[in-house]
């Protein structure tokens, strides 16, 4: 009988520990009137504590993959979910508002940024050959998994016993998966003797890094900054994570309580989004090995803007089956964009590409930074949710366009750099 690939193993504890960390991307939507209800902070001071965590969400995530090849996968990503499991139980001893942004935002975001998609590429591009595209999808799915998990979980917790006991099952999820972490997950393949899966080549040791994390990061970032495509990237991604984790994510469970929806229901429907997702972007990954990816993305940003655009008309207080349709299309589109970013990023940058995914993915959580405040504070002012839908729908359209044109640069990109088992791949 042929032997298990090892990589298929780390795989699978980086998906369990996607998921763990999953649990506080499910949280924000569920306590925002909890936290509401109880203190009195408005909307928009409970959306600034989630957009300071998306934004640090985003920020380290360059920097966490550079630091994962000095210091190696395993470590980073035990101290991750060590961050997301203080910040997430200290809250329950919280009593102002500075104390949720320091909690929610800074703990957090670091401890999630540190578990973003840069160490999905990180573990793609050191343990596979082969598959790459396909288990970029699968990992990026222990995202949605989580969601899935959580998200009616945290909903129940929060009506039956209230918003700590939630914060405190997330605490413990999180810290649960770290003893798996050190006892499986390995930083390279030649640390059990074998080449990356579908290599051929030889079981050699990675070159040591000579430089530190935070000059790596910021190398890589110089040197993409003066490639068109590079922002191009970004752009799309940028208006990604603001139609998605900054819009859907934060405000959906909001939105639905004010039409007199019951925060359960919405809660299942958001992790309904989850479930579809996690088909959708296993698929994403599939076609991405074998679908030109600036297609792919183009079809994905323009199928979002036009869902987004008639979902105001789909609230009620009752789940209609429009609605279901609904969170059957956006599931499917959620984080289908990650697959074929991830491809693009190592089509121009090569070995950088892992890093250089980092920064762009930064850009999509400074996009979900800014709608998940503007979203709040136009719920504040407007007393409803239906332009924030609108402008979404605009921009997802305009990520299109900006994906399409990544045609015109297709000829200057340079070859992918031929994979072998080294720190930066």
């Amino acid at each position: 009988m042929k032997r298990l690939h090892p990589a298929w193993l780390v795989a699978a504890v980086a998906f369990v520990a996607l998921v763990g960390a999953a649990g506080f991307r499910a949280t924000p939507g569920v306590l925002i009137h909890p936290l509401h209800d109880e203190f009195g902070w408005s909307l928009g001071t409970i959306s600034l504590a989630v957009s300071i965590n998306l934004l640090l969400f985003g920020l380290t995530a360059p920097f966490a993959a550079a630091l994962m090849e000095r210091f190696g996968i395993r470590r980073v990503v035990a101290y991750a979910l060590l961050l997301v499991s203080a910040g997430s139980g200290l809250t329950v001893f919280m009593k102002h508002s500075w104390e949720l942004i320091a909690l929610w935002g800074v703990l957090v975001g670091l401890g999630t940024g540190s578990m973003a998609l840069a160490f999905v590429a990180t573990v793609t591009g050191r343990w596979f050959v082969k598959r790459r595209g396909l288990i970029t999808g699968v990992l990026t799915a222990g995202g949605a998994a989580g969601q899935l998990v959580f998200l009616p979980l945290l909903a129940l917790l929060t009506d039956a016993h209230g918003w700590r006991t939630a914060a405190l099952t997330v605490a413990g999820a999180a810290l649960a998966v770290v003893p798996l972490v050190l006892w499986r997950l390995r930083d390279h393949p030649y640390d059990l003797g074998v080449t990356a899966y579908g290599s051929d080549g030889d079981v050699t040791p990675p070159p040591p890094a000579t430089t530190g994390a935070a000059r790596r990061a910021l190398g890589a970032l110089r040197t993409a900054a003066r490639v068109p495509a590079f922002w191009l990237l970004a752009g799309g991604f940028a208006i990604c994570g603001a139609t998605t984790n900054g819009l859907i994510g934060t405000h959906f469970i909001p939105a639905a309580h004010d039409h007199g929806m019951a925060e359960p229901t919405a809660a299942s429907l958001l992790a309904l989004i989850g479930l579809f997702d996690i088909a959708g972007t296993i698929a994403s990954g599939w076609l991405t090995d074998r679908m030109d990816s600036r297609a792919l993305l183009g079809w994905y940003y323009a199928l979002r803007g036009l869902s987004l655009l008639v979902l105001p008309v789909l609230f009620a207080a009752t789940v209609r089956p429009s609605m279901l349709v609904f969170i059957l299309f956006y599931g499917l589109d959620w984080v289908a964009t990650v697959p074929p970013t991830v491809a693009l990023c190592r089509e121009y940058f090569g070995a950088s590409g892992p890093v250089v995914f980092g920064w762009v993915f930064a850009s999509h959580q400074f996009g979900a930074a800014i709608a998940a405040t503007a979203t709040g504070l136009l719920r504040d002012r407007l007393g409803n949710y239906d332009l924030a839908w609108y402008i979404a729908g605009g921009l997802s359209i305009t990520a299109a366009a900006l994906s399409l044109l990544l045609f015109r640069t297709r000829r200057s990109a340079p070859a992918p750099t031929p994979q072998v088992v080294t720190a930066a791949a």
